[in-house]
């Protein structure tokens, strides 16, 4: 059976964003279109489409480490803060950024929310382990 291991993560994370594209829960907030992602960064992103990839990150991330947490996925979203001459220290990334993506992920039915953190859903599984199963078929196809 073909899961997300066997897809490549740049690969499988621009084809979930598309279809999370089409779903009505994930949609960005008012706010995306400026905010930062985190504290690290002096920017907000350029792509138009970054809640989008970051929703499809967050899911798969929660997939492969799930249960998880907000604090312990801010982690993954940090880096490194650039301080001018002083050496660069480790931020986390947006909490706020995650919890609505999570958020939106539950009111879409793909993650669970419980005590031991969040996790992904039978559904969301099953969604997530289908595209796989296309994106590995079209590589196949083309090979």
């Amino acid at each position: 059976m073909t899961t997300v291991f066997d897809v490549p993560a740049d690969r499988y994370i621009r084809s979930l964003a598309e279809e999370l594209k089409k779903k009505p829960e994930i949609t960005p907030p008012e706010w995306s279109l400026f905010a930062k992602t985190g504290v690290h960064k002096e920017m907000p992103p350029e792509d138009p489409d970054w809640w989008f990839v970051r929703v499809a990150s967050i899911m798969r991330r929660v997939y492969i480490d799930g249960p998880i947490g907000v604090e312990r996925m801010r982690t993954f979203y940090g880096g490194g803060k650039n301080r001018g001459s002083r050496p660069t220290q480790f931020r986390k990334g947006s909490g706020s950024i995650l919890r609505k993506s999570l958020q939106q992920l539950e009111a879409a039915g793909l993650i669970i929310h419980d005590k031991t953190g969040r996790r992904i859903s039978p559904q969301g599984m099953s969604f997530m382990d289908n595209l796989a199963r296309r994106l590995v078929q079209q590589a196949e196809k083309t090979a």
